[in-house]
């Protein structure tokens, strides 16, 4: 591993840790997986524009070339097999960005959504940036807390609870106990924060300035004409196709399914640039 979190405040010492962790360079996504959902998503499958309606028309040659100049992937569309990288400079690159847009929120003090469908490893980053705009004054959102949500998954169609933990939602089985920590469920479904945004609009409270997230939290708000940022593997196109048709502000490419301690230095170094630490 790289060297203690409390460290890594450098962009140097960034990219060490990024590939130390794997969180990019050599990543656990495999060609095969990323050219499978390349194809899906030129296909238009739901599951893979996660809320978004591309306006291009993506062929799988297309996308290649887009997460080859934004993520770092192999462009040779004869490499069908074995390990896929994403370039740790890209993702520096990005997490700058992201962090200039987290300090722009904290400085007009916006109101901001945070939502993830990777609570298992990606919770705890959102948490702390949501603690630390809120200390700045920023009104963190909960719209639709305990509604409940019908999601298509691959099992089937399943109710889930939306729910928030330190002001960052996910979505949960309905009946489960406890904070999120444990029973918050993977999804790319957009369908949470559409639900979130109806219920804030209905309520006659503010609508989010920002969304913050990943997945269909990110596509879904960025569709709908609310500019989002968020983290996304380089098998998830959707965030950058949004970015490159200007519906997505901000999309970091990184692994997004390591140990949640391995994401404890890119918390300081998003915080740190954005003048937010605490």
């Amino acid at each position: 591993m790289a060297r203690h979190d409390r460290e890594v405040l450098t962009s140097g010492a960034l990219r060490a840790h990024l590939l130390a962790a794997r969180l990019a360079g050599p990543v656990a996504t495999s060609r095969e997986e990323i050219l499978r959902s390349y194809r899906m998503f030129a296909e238009r499958d739901p599951q893979y524009l996660i809320g978004l309606d591309p306006e291009g028309s993506w062929t799988p040659g297309e996308l290649l070339a887009l997460m080859a100049e934004r993520c770092g992937v192999s462009p040779d569309p004869g490499y069908r097999s074995g390990q896929e990288v994403i370039n740790p400079e890209r993702t520096v690159a990005a997490l700058d960005a992201f962090a200039e847009r987290l300090a722009r929120a904290a400085e007009k003090r916006v109101p901001v959504l945070f939502g993830t469908g990777h609570p298992e490893g990606l919770l705890d980053f959102y948490v702390t940036l949501a603690s630390a705009l809120s200390a700045v004054g920023c009104h963190v959102l909960t719209p639709a807390d305990g509604q409940c949500i019908d999601i298509m998954t691959r099992f089937g169609l399943r109710t889930y609870t939306l729910a928030y933990v330190q002001g960052v939602a996910v979505v949960r089985p309905v009946g489960a106990r406890g904070d999120g920590r444990v029973s918050g469920v993977h999804t790319h479904s957009p369908l949470p924060v559409r639900v979130a945004l109806a219920a804030a609009a209905a309520g006659g409270g503010p609508l989010p300035a920002l969304v913050i997230g990943d997945h269909g939290w990110v596509c879904g708000a960025g569709q709908l004409g609310i500019e989002a940022m968020g983290l996304a593997d380089a098998d998830d196109p959707a965030l950058f196709v949004g970015e490159a048709e200007g519906r997505v502000s901000v999309a970091v490419p990184i692994d997004d399914a390591v140990r949640p301690d391995y994401y404890h230095p890119i918390t300081r170094y998003v915080l740190n640039r954005a003048c937010l630490s605490q």
